[in-house]
C-alpha cells in the first residue's frame, strides 16, 4: 500500500485519479499533459496511473466550472491555430506582391494582375463546382496523410529535398495543417520529431559548420516558420512588448545613431538648416574615417552609446529572466542543436556551442521580432525612424552577444563590445539553461495508443494543399520510399500522379479523416495497457474507483466533506434522479466492495489511502481550474492581437493593390478619377472595381522583322511560308498582352498566347532565355523590349 502511495502520488506531484477508464480520455490526457513538471517515473505502472490522473483533467462526463473553463480554452486555442494559418497565408501574399512590385519598379511599366490579386483575400470553399476526389481517393488521401503525420521522417526528408521556391507552400501544410493543432502535444511532439530528423541530416551533411543555421535554406525557413506558431508568438509578446512599446512610444524622438558617418551627415544637415550655410572645415561629404575622427561627432556618440547599452541591458535582462516561459518546443530544438553540435564536433568549446544555439534562438526567433515589431504583433503601428534604428542596433548587439562578433563590416559597432564582454558568460548560461528540458520519447508509445484508439483523427486541409503535397511526395518518391512494399509507395501507385492545382474559387477546405489500413485499431485500451505495462486488474480497478469518486464529487460538490465519506457519496449518487449518477453510484459501491475483498483497501482505516488520493486529486483539479482561467485570459489577448494583425495584413494587401492600380493608370493611359485608388479598395462605402480601359493594338510585325530584331530566336516555320506569316500584339488591359500568329488570308490566328508582364520579368530574373510558342521560340529579353517599345512608348 505504501508502495502505491509513494509511487503513484509522489512521483507525479499529485495523486493518480481517473474517470471511468475511457481510451479516448486517457489518450487525450496523455497528449495534453506531457510537458508537466512531474518527474520520477520509476516504472510503467506509475505512468499508467498518471494517465488515469490526466484523464480526469479531460473528463467529458462532468459539467462543472472546470469543464466549462476547459471547453472555452479548447475553443480559443482552436481559433488561434486557425487564425495563425490565415495570417501565414496572408504574409506569403504580401511577400509575393512585394516581389512583384520590385520587378515593376525595375522595369517601369504597368502590371495587371487584377484577376489573380483580387482573389488573394477571397474565402475558400464556397464554390459548388466539383473538384472533389471520389470516395476511394479520399480514403487513399486519408491513409497518405496519416502516414505523413505519424511517421515524421517522411516529411523531414521532403523538407530537405524541396527548393526554396517550394518550401513556403509545404510549410503551410506541415506547420498549420498536418500538425495544425498548435496546443495539442501529440501533434507538437510529432512535429518536433520531424525537426530532429531534419536537423540531424543537416548537421550530418553540412560542410560549413559556422553558417549552418544562418544561411537561407529550406531548413532555416522551416525553423523560422515554427517560431511563428501560436505559442511562439505568445512568448514574444509577453517578454518583448513592454520594452519595445516603452522605447517606441515614450522615447520616440530619441536618436541613438552611433554610426559616425550618419551622425556626421545629420550634424551637418542640422547646422546648414540652422545657419543657412556650412563652415569651410565641414564639407558635406566625408569618408567614414574622417567622420569618426571628428571631435563633435564623438561627443554626440558617447552619451548615445551609454544609453544604447543601457537599453540593450534592459532587453537582455528581460529575456534571460524568461527561461521558464520559453515554449517547450523552442527549448527542445535548442537542446537538439547543442546535442548535434557536440556530436558533429566533440572538441567544440562551450562558446562555439552556445553560438550555434544563439544562431537559432536570437537570429531566427528573438531579433526579427525586435527589428520588425509590427509584423510580430508587438505594436499596433510601425515604429518611427529613430526608434526603428535603435531597435535594429539593440538586435545587432544581442546577436553579437550570442555569436563571435566580427566588426570588420560594421566597425562602428566596435564601441559596443564592452556590453558583449560583460555579458558573455551570462548569455552562455542562459542558452545552456534553455536546453535543460526533458525529452518526450517515453510518451511516444502512448501517442501510438491514442492514434489507434481514437476514431476521429482528422485535419482541415484545402484541395490545393492536398494535391501539392501529393505532387511533392510523388516527385521525390524514390528517395522517400525506395522499396516496392513501402506503404507510401503503395499508396502513391494507387493514387497515380497528383491532379493539377485547382482554381482559387474551387480550392475547397475539407475535413480529411486520417486512418491507416495497415494498423489494427485498439478496441480495448485497458487490455493493451495491462499487457504492455505489467499492471494487474486490481490496479485498474483501484484507479477506476478513484476516478468515479472524483466524478461524483465534481457533479455533486456538496458531498466534498472533510473527511470524505465514500459510502455516503456512493449512496447519495445512487438515489439521485440523474440516471447516469445512479449508475455510477451503484457501480462504485460494487467496486469498493471488490477492492475490500481483494485486500487492496481496508474499511478499518476508513479507506484512508483512497480518500487521501481523491482529496489530493480534487485539490489538483481546483488548482487546475485557476490555471485554465489564467491561460484563457492570456490567450484571449493573444487571439485579439492575431485578429488585429490579420486586419493589418489585409489593409497592407489593399495598399499594394492600390499601388499596382496607380501604376496601371500612369503607364496604361487610363484616366485617373478621384475614385481611382485601386483594386478592391473601398471608396465611399462600396468596393471600387476599376474598368479595364480601352484595348491597345493590335500591332502587326512580320516574321522576318521579328527574326531580324532577335525577338524570334528559333523557328520551325518552313522558309517558303515565312513571308505569309505575321504576328499581332495587343494589350486588352495594361500589363497583359496577347501574341497571335497569323497566316495571311486566314481570319483566325494559327495560335494565341496570353502573357503577363510580371511572368516575363520573372523569367528574365531567373535567366530563362526562351519563351516557347510552339512554332517559334521568342527571346525573353528582346520580347520585353518589344513590349516596352510598342505599348509604353506609343501610349505617351
Amino acid at each position: 500500500m505504501a508502495d502505491r502511495k509513494n509511487g503513484m502520488v509522489q512521483a507525479y506531484g499529485y495523486p493518480g485519479d481517473s474517470s471511468q477508464f475511457n481510451p479516448r480520455s486517457v489518450a487525450t490526457a496523455t497528449a495534453n499533459n506531457i510537458h508537466s513538471n512531474r518527474v520520477g517515473r520509476s516504472s510503467k505502472r506509475y505512468s499508467v496511473s498518471a494517465f488515469y490522473s490526466m484523464a480526469a483533467e479531460q473528463d467529458n462526463e462532468v459539467e462543472d466550472e472546470l469543464a466549462q473553463a476547459q471547453r472555452s480554452l479548447r475553443e480559443l486555442k482552436s481559433k488561434i491555430s486557425a487564425q495563425s494559418k490565415k495570417n501565414f497565408v496572408l504574409e506569403r501574399d504580401v511577400r509575393y506582391l512585394d516581389s512583384r512590385i520590385a520587378l515593376l519598379i525595375q522595369n517601369r511599366i504597368a502590371l495587371d494582375e487584377q484577376n489573380e490579386m483580387a482573389n488573394h483575400l477571397e474565402d475558400h470553399g464556397v464554390d459548388e463546382s466539383d473538384s472533389f476526389p471520389d470516395d476511394r481517393k479520399m480514403q487513399l488521401y486519408g491513409n497518405l496523410f496519416f502516414i505523413l503525420q505519424t511517421e515524421p521522417r517522411h516529411v523531414a526528408t521532403l523538407c530537405r529535398l524541396v527548393s526554396l521556391a517550394e518550401i513556403d507552400t509545404l510549410l503551410q501544410t506541415v506547420m498549420f495543417t498536418l500538425y495544425g493543432n498548435q496546443y495539442e502535444s501529440r501533434e507538437e511532439h510529432l512535429l518536433l520529431t520531424m525537426f530532429q530528423n531534419v536537423l540531424a541530416a543537416q548537421f550530418e551533411t553540412s560542410t560549413e559548420f559556422g553558417s549552418l543555421l544562418r544561411a537561407n535554406t529550406p531548413v532555416s525557413r522551416m525553423m523560422t516558420t515554427y517560431t511563428r506558431r501560436g505559442p511562439g508568438q505568445t512568448y514574444l509578446k509577453s517578454i518583448l512588448a513592454d520594452n519595445v512599446t516603452n522605447l517606441v512610444e515614450n522615447q520616440k524622438d530619441l536618436n541613438l545613431e552611433i554610426n559616425p558617418l550618419k551622425v556626421y551627415e545629420q550634424m551637418v544637415a542640422q547646422i546648414e538648416t540652422e545657419t543657412g550655410s556650412l563652415p569651410a572645415d565641414l564639407p558635406r561629404s566625408v569618408t567614414p574615417e574622417v567622420a569618426n575622427s571628428n571631435a563633435d561627432v564623438q561627443n554626440i556618440i558617447q552619451p548615445r552609446l551609454e544609453k544604447l547599452i543601457q537599453l540593450a541591458e534592459d532587453f537582455l535582462t528581460t529575456i534571460i529572466s524568461s527561461t521558464a516561459t520559453v515554449p517547450y518546443g523552442i527549448r527542445w530544438i535548442c537542446k537538439q542543436i547543442r546535442s548535434l553540435t557536440k556530436r558533429k564536433n566533440p572538441e567544440a568549446s562551450d562558446y562555439s556551442i552556445c553560438s550555434m544555439i544563439g544562431g537559432f534562438f536570437f537570429l531566427r526567433y528573438i531579433n526579427p521580432a525586435i527589428v520588425t515589431p509590427r509584423a510580430y504583433m508587438l505594436l499596433d503601428v510601425a515604429p518611427g525612424n529613430a526608434p526603428r534604428r535603435t531597435l535594429t542596433l539593440i538586435a545587432k548587439m544581442l546577436q553579437n552577444l550570442a555569436n563571435r562578433p566580427s566588426y570588420s563590416k560594421e566597425s562602428y559597432m566596435l564601441p559596443t563590445n564592452p556590453f558583449v564582454e560583460k555579458n558573455k558568460q551570462r548569455i552562455n548560461r542562459f542558452l545552456n539553461e534553455l536546453c535543460e528540458v526533458g525529452d518526450f520519447y517515453e510518451t511516444l508509445e502512448m501517442d501510438q495508443y491514442m492514434a489507434l484508439s481514437k476514431k476521429d483523427i482528422d485535419i482541415n486541409i484545402t484541395l490545393n494543399e492536398m494535391y501539392n503535397t501529393h505532387s511533392l511526395v510523388y516527385r521525390h518518391l524514390d528517395v522517400i520510399a525506395p522499396k516496392e512494399k513501402d506503404h507510401l509507395r503503395v499508396l502513391l501507385n494507387e493514387l497515380a500522379p497528383a491532379p493539377a492545382q485547382v482554381a482559387r474559387q474551387e480550392n475547397k477546405t475539407i475535413d480529411l479523416p486520417l486512418f491507416s489500413r495497415w494498423e489494427t485499431p485498439i478496441q480495448d485500451l485497458t487490455t493493451a495497457l495491462m499487457s504492455e505495462n505489467n499492471i494487474t486488474q486490481n490496479d485498474i480497478l483501484y484507479m477506476e474507483t478513484k476516478a468515479i469518486y472524483v466524478q461524483l464529487i465534481r457533479s455533486l460538490p456538496h458531498l466534498a466533506t472533510d473527511p470524505l465519506e465514500l459510502d455516503y457519496i456512493a449512496e447519495t449518487a445512487a438515489t439521485t434522479k440523474d440516471a447516469q449518477l445512479v449508475r455510477k453510484g451503484i457501480k462504485v459501491k460494487d467496486m469498493l466492495k471488490e477492492l475490500e475483498d481483494a485486500g487492496v483497501i481496508d474499511p478499518k482505516d476508513n479507506y484512508k489511502l483512497l480518500i487521501e488520493e481523491i482529496t489530493q486529486e480534487l485539490a489538483h483539479l481546483g488548482n487546475l481550474k485557476e490555471k485554465v482561467i489564467q491561460e484563457t485570459e492570456s490567450l484571449t489577448s493573444v487571439n485579439e492581437t492575431i485578429l488585429n494583425h490579420n486586419n493589418y495584413l489585409k489593409s497592407q494587401l489593399e495598399s499594394y493593390k492600390a499601388y499596382l492600380q496607380n501604376v496601371r493608370i500612369q503607364s496604361g493611359g487610363e484616366k485617373a478619377t478621384k475614385n481611382s485608388v485601386g483594386i478592391g479598395v473601398e471608396v465611399e462605402g462600396r468596393v471600387r472595381r476599376p474598368s479595364k480601359g480601352p484595348s491597345k493594338g493590335p500591332f502587326k510585325f512580320s516574321h522576318s522583322h521579328l527574326e531580324k530584331d532577335g525577338v524570334i530566336a528559333e523557328t520551325t516555320v518552313p522558309e517558303n511560308r515565312r513571308p505569309n506569316i505575321f504576328f499581332s500584339l495587343s494589350s486588352p488591359v495594361p500589363g497583359t498582352f496577347i501574341i497571335a500568329m497569323h497566316f495571311k488570308g486566314r481570319e483566325k490566328p494559327i495560335l494565341e498566347m496570353d502573357l503577363k508582364l510580371d511572368d516575363l520579368l520573372e523569367k528574365q530574373q531567373d535567366n530563362i532565355e526562351l519563351l516557347d510558342l510552339e512554332y517559334v521560340r521568342l527571346n525573353v529579353t528582346r520580347t520585353l523590349g518589344l513590349l516596352n517599345k510598342t505599348f509604353v512608348t506609343k501610349s505617351k
